[in-house]
């Protein structure tokens, strides 16, 4: 049984048929899609972005921008402009596989107290446990060849923040990635691994689901509504668009003999969903995430940030009591140069030090909560703003990672604060306890994202109740970061797959 893949059509419309239909196919739709595949389910996994085959992968971060980028990353999230709110960007996937293509390939196993709290809070208890998600997770990482970073992978900058955390006492680890054999350190997990090497979906699960076990794939193919009749969701439609001309083709509808699956992330499942007419007091509300900001430090000697991981050691030392987790970071040239700041001689000499430097890492577990919504030209709107204790809880985290680079022998630190002095030295770490609390003096980035359709007992505060449906609506259900009820103070790509694979295996056996 051998399953087949189209991609953009012109022409009259189509229609297509499958047991359970999948939108979007990143962490939570392709783990769902695999998953309902492998208990002899037809299934249809539609993309609104292209399909890349790694040997096709840009090299630079412009191509990967404008191939592999949600519209070339132009997505933000925005407070109050009246009141002069930071604009902030947000870092998604648009293609087959979705944001892991691009991301750092970190796994990290849903931590216990999160557990606990979705039980607590939510009711969620009975089906997101420790031995469930532990179970899937454990499963995941068999099958991502997940394995903890070392040799090539490390990188000069991620083992020198490694030893800076143990000179300091706190605790700090190598990070487990899902990565075959050795890691080449080449630091093109941000442009996606064109050897391969990264274990993502879109070359294991999603061509399993396909070829054997006789899947549909549709990309580019944006899902415009999911289609309703007699309360229950039926299936979904859409129109193709051209991902480089941007070009509209044909209609396409795919029909669902048992449920609809909504995976397109945290910024598009609420506004799907939205568009589909549904309407709950929750839908939108309750959108999270981890901003974060780095601390560069300048060394004497090559820190030599081209090679290794983007990202090779953490520490979760500080992620209860000050509601960080500390991450090495290294960035291609041209983020780098987006990132440290300046302009004409100032920039040049900033990029001069390129091989001499290290960027450290603060990823803030956020008390701000905000909202995703569907703008009336067809859009999506986020709403979003540190509080002021979230940006207490980055200047904390920028100020440890500064003590960690002087004590490393850094020359000097570029903190990226509007207010700081632009450049400081070993005896002005202090400067750190009066920088200002303003969104808009730090260079946030937005990557791990969380809510709009989510999970919970409370009809007033949830999409998706604790038997995993979307309220008032039968067969359709969200399997991705949209329904995450809380921030994590991890990287959530383990747990969405997880918690992915769960709410499939319970359809399945429905």
């Amino acid at each position: 049984m051998s399953g087949r893949h189209v991609a953009f059509q012109e022409g009259a419309a189509q229609t297509f048929e499958a047991d359970y239909v999948v939108a979007g196919s990143g962490a939570g739709g392709a783990a769902a899609a695999v998953t309902l595949a492998r208990a002899g389910f037809k299934v249809a996994l539609i993309e609104a972005g292209p399909w890349r085959d790694p040997e096709d992968y840009p090299s630079s971060m412009y191509g990967t921008m404008r191939d592999m980028f949600a519209d070339w990353g132009q997505l933000v999230a925005m407070g109050n402009p009246l009141a002069g709110d930071a604009i902030i960007p947000i870092v998604q996937a648009k293609l087959v596989g979705g944001t892991p293509v691009i991301n750092s390939a970190i796994v990290v196993r849903t931590p216990g107290d999160v557990l606990a709290d979705w039980a607590e809070r939510f009711g969620l208890g009975d089906v997101f446990n420790e031995q469930s998600i532990g179970a899937k997770q454990d499963q995941i990482e068999r099958e991502l060849s997940v394995t903890e970073t070392s040799g090539l992978g490390m990188g000069p900058s991620g083992a020198m923040m490694l030893k800076a955390l143990i000179q300091r006492g706190a605790e700090g680890h190598a990070i487990a990635r899902n990565v075959r054999h050795e890691c080449e350190g080449v630091m093109q997990c941000l442009q996606g691994c064109k050897r391969r090497n990264k274990r993502t979906a879109n070359f294991l699960w999603i061509p399993e689901m396909m070829d054997e076990r006789g899947g549909l794939v549709l990309s580019c193919a944006p899902v415009d509504k999911v289609l309703m009749e007699n309360g229950q969701a039926v299936g979904v439609t859409g129109r193709w668009l051209h991902p480089q001309t941007r070009q509209k083709g044909a209609t396409f509808t795919v029909r669902a003999k048992r449920a609809v699956l909504v995976a397109a992330s945290a910024t598009g499942s609420a506004p799907l969903l939205q568009r589909s007419g549904i309407k709950l007091p929750a839908l939108g509300e309750g959108w999270r995430a981890h901003p974060g900001a780095g601390v560069v430090g300048v060394y004497p000697e090559a820190m030599d940030m081209h090679k290794g991981a983007s990202q090779s050691v953490a520490s979760l030392h500080y992620r209860q009591d000050v509601g960080i987790k500390l991450e090495h970071l290294s960035l291609p040239l041209e983020l780098f140069a987006a990132r440290v700041g300046g302009a004409g001689q100032t920039l040049t000499h900033k990029l001069e030090a390129y091989r001499r430097c290290a960027m450290w890492v603060s990823a803030v577990r956020a008390d701000a909560v905000g909202t995703v919504k569907q703008t009336w030209m067809g859009g999506t709107s986020v709403q979003y703003q540190p509080t002021k204790k979230d940006i207490e809880r980055l200047r904390t985290g920028s100020k440890i990672i500064a003590e960690m680079h002087f004590a490393s022998g850094a020359e000097k630190v570029w903190p990226g604060i509007f207010g700081m002095k632009p450049e400081i030295g070993p005896d002005e770490v202090h400067l750190f306890d009066s920088a200002p609390l303003d969104n808009r003096s730090y260079t946030w980035v937005l990557s791990h994202l969380f809510g709009g359709c989510t999970m919970g007992k409370d009809p007033r505060t949830s999409v998706v109740a604790p038997d995993l449906h979307v309220r008032g609506v039968k067969n359709l259900h969200v399997v991705d970061a949209a329904a995450i009820p809380t921030t994590l103070g991890v990287n959530p790509q383990h747990t969405i797959m997880a918690m992915a694979m769960v709410q499939a295996e319970r359809l399945a056996g429905a």
